[in-house]
């Protein structure tokens, strides 16, 4: 709306959406941040078959299990064991949940931390990066980092960049957009 002339870029759009109202603000930067609600994880047992799903080596230890409403979360202290898990996607996708979603610290001064996220119960063996995993991210490393403000990477094969701040209740999530579709409707 805003590349297209639509809307001005310093006009703040506001969606309905069955989270509620979504809003998006245009960076100086040209990021775009969103406005999602938090969903902190709570420690939990992994499910029977979760941690073997994953493929972790066999040197490497969950540092935390948890779930939010949609997710597992399973965080880990080696960022190479991140980057290179090659999960059983088949033995992932009957775990009971939308998805999984692992982390860790940064191996990269730039970010904060980084994580990879998989939901082939939907269809999604790994998505390149997922907005809505960084709002339960968000205040899990918060908590272990003191501070309201990162630079996550998801590390997926294409890997993208996102902010993740703090407010309050809610969590801001800005990325940068490429416009790959163009299109008119008409009524």
């Amino acid at each position: 709306l805003w590349e297209m002339g639509a809307m001005p870029a310093d006009r703040v759009l506001r969606f309905h959406t069955r989270s509620g109202l979504l809003t998006a603000v245009r960076q100086p930067d040209g990021w775009i941040e969103l406005d999602f609600p938090a969903t902190p994880a709570q420690a939990a047992p992994a499910p029977a078959g979760l941690l073997e799903a994953l493929n972790l080596p066999e040197d490497v230890q969950p540092t935390y299990v948890g779930k939010n409403q949609f997710d597992y979360i399973i965080a880990v202290d080696s960022p190479a064991a991140v980057r290179g898990l090659t999960p059983d996607f088949t033995a992932l996708g009957v775990i009971g949940m939308r998805g999984v979603m692992i982390t860790g610290p940064a191996d990269d001064e730039r970010y904060d931390f980084i994580s990879r996220y998989f939901a082939p119960a939907y269809g999604i063996d790994e998505d390149p990066v997922t907005g809505s995993t960084h709002c339960c991210l968000g205040p899990f490393w918060a908590e272990r980092l003191d501070k309201g403000s990162f630079l996550a990477y998801q590390a997926s094969a294409r890997g993208g960049e996102m902010r993740v701040s703090l407010a309050g209740e809610r969590v801001r999530l800005a990325g940068q957009a490429v416009t790959v579709l163009r299109g008119e409707i008409v009524s």
